[in-house]
């Protein structure tokens, strides 16, 4: 299998060449990268089984570069190698298929290694890619380009979906970012996960706090997350709202 690394520091780079290369199996692919941007070019045109990542570089960090492979077709399983441990929750939401803290030893970096196979290097791109195309069911992940790069978030943090013009706003529980994919694309890919209230708007089911009556007679839906702000139901969807929440 073929290794590219990925690190700001050359002395690590050298070090970790050193271990793979110790390794029967593997071969360290040359050059090395020594940020996030060219680990991107590097992987478009060394096409790598696996890539030894660092987080913390500059410019583009190991996170974001996952996330740049989660756009990818066929992307390489990914390893990150890390000095710092408290990224190890969201290197796994960007389905790293190894953590390991610096100084890296050599029977972590083969058991890392092991666990690189080939049926794993699909699953970055399923967190992002359509059902429809990646053919492994709705996706854990929503992916959205902002100042920061690339985000991933969590379906389970997402609260909605509103519709305005040409963009989609995704609300989740630390925030708001904007998609460019149909509400209708996002429907039929979650739609047991998220219920329709009205013709641009689309809400966590398990987020359903409670549907009010307002004085002059239109429906708001509570959701839970949005600190008492409430979402308008329209009077068509009002009745399948209700058949939902008496389902839960």
């Amino acid at each position: 299998m073929n290794v590219l690394i990925v690190d700001d520091e050359p002395l690590a780079r050298e070090r970790l060449s050193r271990l793979v290369g110790d390794l029967d199996g593997y071969r360290v692919l040359e050059p090395a990268a020594s940020n996030g941007e060219e680990a991107l070019t590097l992987i478009d045109s060394l096409k790598p089984d696996v890539v030894l990542l660092d987080i913390r570089m500059p410019g583009l960090d190991g996170l974001q570069v996952a996330a740049r492979l989660c756009e990818k077709e066929a992307p390489p399983a990914v390893i990150f190698c890390t000095a710092h441990d408290e990224f190890a929750l969201e290197a796994f939401q960007v389905s790293a298929v190894g953590y390991l803290v610096k100084p890296v030893r050599s029977e972590s970096l083969a058991e890392a290694l092991k666990k690189a196979e080939r049926p794993n290097r699909v699953q970055l791109a399923a967190l992002t890619r359509p059902a429809a195309v990646s053919g492994s069911g709705p996706r854990s992940h929503i992916s959205a380009r902002t100042r920061k790069g690339i985000e991933l978030i969590p379906l389970d943090q997402v609260v909605y979906f509103i519709a305005d013009h040409k963009y989609v706003t995704l609300r989740h529980e630390h925030g708001e970012v904007l998609l460019d994919e149909p509400l209708k694309a996002l429907e039929d890919e979650f739609g047991d996960r998220f219920v329709r209230i009205h013709r641009n708007a689309l809400v966590a089911r398990e987020r359903i706090e409670r549907l009010q009556r307002t004085p002059l007679g239109h429906f708001q839906l509570f959701l839970k997350g949005l600190n008492g702000d409430a979402l308008t139901v329209s009077r068509r969807h009002v009745a399948g709202v209700r058949k939902m929440m008496n389902s839960l």
